[in-house]
């Protein structure tokens, strides 16, 4: 693989841009941005090699496109994408995938698409945001290979492999359905919580006093962006929803023993929770 075209310079973008070039992965890297801002801090920080406006020449100059903008934006950027390949791999690394994928299928060029969420990331954005290493030892979901050319599923494989990333394999449901579970109910928890401390507790000096660091590590997903969160809420709605409800179901739970005073209860409740420690460190 020679040339990578990276659309949306932000944290996954600019961050995998960077690791590209880190690990020798690519040879030459061009970045598209909207924001022009974006576009010039990302090549000063060196995460692309150059940048242009015009998307169609970047994709055609491309061995793999990577789109990774906000998941409304990729209802339109990836078929103008795939408008213009040939033989070029295109992937996004979107959050949810059941929306998108409908909206490709039928698509001529559909089968130069594989659709990838590399499960990591932080709470910041833009290129600044951009780490190393962000995919090392990461798991990366491939979504309906079965619906892409065996070549393209490959590469991307090769490439992500070489990223230090372990591979999984799902239909866009299956995704959606566990992503709402495991990473889109853990921001909605953190934008609750900031919500109501923010509400309760109205001396700013005082959250900076007291906040500890369980409170910090919390709540720091509440920092993530909007632009970002509202199209993944949006195209994941029912399957967010659906956790929403769970979740909501625990806190009343938990609410009412403490209400009744039913401490035993509660250790016991607590205690269940504690079994995450078998699945998580």
């Amino acid at each position: 693989m020679k040339t990578v075209t990276i659309i949306g310079l932000g944290l996954i973008g600019g961050s995998l841009g960077l690791s590209l070039r880190q690990l020798g992965l690519a040879t030459h890297i061009i970045g598209v941005d909207q924001n022009t801002d974006n576009a010039r801090r990302a090549q000063e920080l060196g995460l692309v090699d150059e940048t242009t406006a015009d998307l169609a020449a970047a994709v055609r100059r491309a061995d793999l496109v990577v789109v990774a903008v906000p998941m409304d934006a990729m209802l339109t950027v990836v078929p103008q994408v795939l408008d213009e390949v040939k033989q070029q791999v295109v992937i996004d690394v979107g959050s949810t995938k059941a929306t998108l994928l409908a909206h490709l299928q039928e698509h001529p060029r559909r089968s130069r698409f594989v659709a990838v969420h590399p499960m990591a990331g932080t709470e910041y954005s833009g290129p600044e945001a951009a780490v190393p290493d962000l995919f090392a030892d990461k798991t990366l979901v491939v979504c309906d290979a079965q619906y892409s050319d065996a070549d393209a599923v490959q590469l991307v494989e090769r490439v992500f492999q070489g990223l230090g990333m372990h591979l999984l394999f799902l239909d866009a449901a299956d995704h959606d359905l566990h992503a709402a579970y495991v990473s889109h109910i853990s921001h909605i928890t953190s934008f609750a919580l900031a919500l109501t401390v923010l509400e309760k507790e109205k001396e700013e000096q005082r959250i900076f006093d007291l906040a500890s660091g369980g409170f910090a590590s919390t709540v720091r997903l509440a920092k993530s962006s909007p632009d970002m969160w509202v199209p993944i809420f949006r195209q994941n709605r029912l399957n967010v929803l659906d956790v929403l409800d769970e979740h909501l179901h625990q806190l009343q739970n938990l609410r009412n023993l403490i209400a009744r005073e039913d401490f035993d209860g509660l250790h016991r409740a607590i205690e269940q929770a504690n079994h995450i420690r078998k699945i998580l460190p």
